[in-house]
């Protein structure tokens, strides 16, 4: 985390509101998706850590937050930045009206191994998926860590037939995810690491233990873009820049990543914007053409006011950001 001053508590709380929106289909076992924003000097801001999170996750969150509105981005080095498509664990017939969401995008990006449900889901959903993405699109697959390491054998197995880019934290631990790279190094299927980056104490030991071919990289979970950057350049692996289903206002703080990095090669899960039916401006940051351009959405208060949480759900993360800012102010002094 950042080591410079923070921000008054009372300066972040002068703009802050808390917004609630609504998914056109449950992600992540949830229907709404909240979060606080609020204008620093370099413009919006989003504190989104998912409500399960300990305060002590939660406070890098912030640190992320106060990064990317009072400290200058990175240069970026692109206008625009290609992104996927992002498919729940709905059923196979569901798939291409949550495609339809997505304007131009080339790849998509599969969750699978959803609580409730077994291997031939994932079967065939991600069928589905290739037959409307065609041989030329490029589909990936993301297990949220759910597998031991021959049921991921099993099941990337069973995938391999659809072409996979690569397969997204199969399993949980970073010996595991070394031991299933050995197991399946014959089918060219590489792993991404992301939860043993973005939650983890040490987010390079999967590339030191060979874990992974390529890193998923948040901005809030790792502390902002400067720190996001910094591991990315130590790690020495390719990068996928992803969103932790943002609103418009934390995308753009992914898109500056993704703008920032010297190399994209893969395209980013920031398209997660679609995934909503509000967002908190009139013209959400969603993908056309299948891309993003990189800019910073300015809220008015009628788009936030339309959004807003509940008085309950406001104290909640009010209360939350309070704690994790007196979190930051221990940790710095």
């Amino acid at each position: 985390m950042s080591t410079a001053p923070l921000p008054p508590l009372d300066d972040i709380l002068a703009t802050a509101r808390v917004v609630a929106l609504p998914l056109a289909a449950r992600f992540r076992g949830i229907e709404t998706r909240e979060a606080v924003v609020f204008e620093g000097p370099e413009g919006w801001t989003e504190f989104s850590p998912f409500v399960e999170y300990s305060d002590t996750e939660a406070a890098t969150w912030l640190a992320a937050a106060l990064d990317f509105g009072w400290n200058p981005a990175p240069t970026a080095r692109r206008d625009a930045v290609p992104v996927n498509a992002t498919m729940p664990a709905v059923a196979a017939s569901e798939v291409p009206s949550i495609l339809a969401r997505y304007d131009g995008c080339r790849t998509v990006k599969v969750k699978v191994a959803e609580a409730g449900q077994v291997l031939d889901d994932d079967v065939a959903r991600v069928r589905a998926v290739r037959a409307a993405m065609g041989p030329e699109g490029r589909v990936r697959i993301d297990a949220n860590g759910a597998w031991n390491v021959d049921e991921a054998e099993r099941a990337v197995h069973a995938l391999a037939e659809f072409d996979l880019e690569y397969v997204e934290q199969p399993c949980a631990e970073v010996d595991e995810l070394a031991q299933l790279r050995e197991r399946i190094a014959y089918l060219d299927i590489p792993i991404a690491a992301d939860e043993s980056v973005r939650k983890a104490d040490d987010p390079l030991r999967v590339a030191r233990m060979g874990g992974a071919d390529l890193l998923v990289v948040k901005a809030q979970p790792l502390g902002g873009l400067h720190a996001a950057l910094d591991i990315v350049a130590q790690a020495g692996l390719p990068a996928v820049v992803s969103s932790a289903l943002d609103t418009s206002i934390g995308l753009s703080m992914g898109v500056a990543l993704a703008a920032a990095l010297p190399a994209l090669d893969y395209d980013c899960g920031l398209g997660t914007a679609s995934l909503f039916t509000a967002d908190v401006v009139a013209s959400p940051l969603r993908a056309r053409g299948g891309v993003l351009p990189v800019e910073r959405p300015r809220p008015t208060t009628a788009d936030l006011d339309r959004v807003a949480a509940d008085d309950d759900r406001r104290d909640w993360w009010l209360d939350r950001l309070r704690r994790c800012h007196a979190a930051l102010e221990l940790t710095r002094g």
